[in-house]
């Protein structure tokens, strides 16, 4: 998903429609200039922004401005806008894949409602998408969401409605998805652990119900903290958090430095060093900055390995444990529905037409 506002391939040319307005190519030269130069005397050359903004620069001289974030904080969309305010960017990078783009299109009351209402539906759709393994830990990783949004009363990804909101304000601001497709990082994910870890994993997940405040969100935001609770991660499942958080580490700074490529300014579309914000977990900054200067090599983290013979073993067993379960659920609305039937007059009348021979 790429949003880009003002820009001029959306209004150059001629109008199909004679009955819409059509602009001298001049008149718009000169409407785009202003707004450029406008946008330029918004945006400040030494920005006072949160602690929590880091700054990276490239060759060309293009700068970074990386927010690193809390997933369920007030603050933490507060810090969003303010960035995107003082730096007026030419790009907005968040940390989502088209897999998630939908977060940014509800308001908080229909994903709160979402987060919450985990059903069969969903359950089906995750393992369609993504396997059943990838799938069911989708699930869990879901109710993991609905836990903390019932705790905190508070739907994920505030921030990145807020950039999302916040960029549509700035003159040729676009907008750019930064994450490495969930469905990839799901598979990668469960191919890197073993048996025993997934059923280890599983059961943490499905029995956690530690309370959470917002005090415990906002000190995710502290990295000595957070560097402690990774640390801790890397321990138990070392797997898991290459997969989920050091890959995507990887990905991300692969997406940023793409968006971090210098850009046109009219009139003369002469190529200046760009402004990016990128809005990412704090969990993610340190990582982006490891790799900043590194060679990347982004086609090795997003290929999917075959499943094993014992994981087409053990996916075929749940696939049948999930049809038996289905199965012996629609047998026991059935025996429902017939007795609902068997009751009812009409059908009465007509069994009792067939059992009485015809003379």
């Amino acid at each position: 998903m790429e949003q880009d506002n003002n820009s001029e391939d959306d209004s150059v040319g001629p109008a199909e429609d004679d009955t819409q307005p059509q602009f001298p190519l001049g008149l718009y030269s000169e409407a785009v200039e202003v707004l450029w130069q406008v946008r330029t005397q918004r945006r400040q050359k030494e920005p006072d922004l949160p602690e929590t903004v880091t700054r990276l620069t490239t060759p060309d001289g293009s700068v970074v401005y990386l927010v690193g974030t809390a997933h369920f904080s007030d603050s933490s969309k507060k810090d969003v806008a303010t960035t995107i305010r003082a730096v007026q960017p030419d790009v907005v990078v968040v940390e989502l894949c088209q897999y998630r783009v939908s977060m940014l299109k509800m308001d908080e009351k229909t994903l709160l409602k979402e987060a919450k209402d985990i059903n069969l539906e969903k359950v089906q759709q995750a393992i369609k998408q993504n396997g059943v393994m990838s799938g069911l830990m989708q699930i869990l990783l879901l109710k993991v969401s609905a836990h903390i949004t019932e705790q905190l009363g508070m739907a994920p990804g505030g921030e990145f409605r807020e950039a999302f909101k916040e960029a549509g304000k700035v003159p040729f601001c676009k907008f750019h998805l930064g994450d490495r497709p969930i469905p990839v990082t799901f598979k990668r994910a469960i191919a890197a652990l073993s048996l025993w870890q997934k059923a280890r994993l599983a059961w943490g997940l499905c029995f956690l119900s530690d309370p959470i405040s917002k005090e415990d969100v906002e000190k995710c935001k502290q990295k000595d903290l957070l560097e402690q609770t990774m640390s801790e991660m890397i321990g138990e499942f070392p797997a898991l958090h290459r997969t989920i958080v050091a890959e995507r580490d990887i990905y991300l700074t692969h997406t940023l430095r793409q968006a971090a490529r210098c850009v046109e300014a009219p009139p003369t579309a002469e190529k200046v060093p760009a402004v990016v914000v990128g809005v990412v977990g704090m969990g993610h900054v340190s990582g982006i900055e490891r790799n900043w200067d590194k060679e990347l090599n982004i086609h090795e983290i997003m290929s999917v390995a075959p499943p094993s013979r014992l994981g087409r073993v053990v996916r075929t067993v749940l696939k049948g444990a999930m049809w038996g379960l289905l199965g012996y659920a629609c047998y026991r609305a059935s025996k429902g529905v017939g007795r609902a039937l068997l009751s009812l007059p009409t059908v009465q009348s007509l069994l009792q037409n067939i059992r009485t021979p015809s003379v």
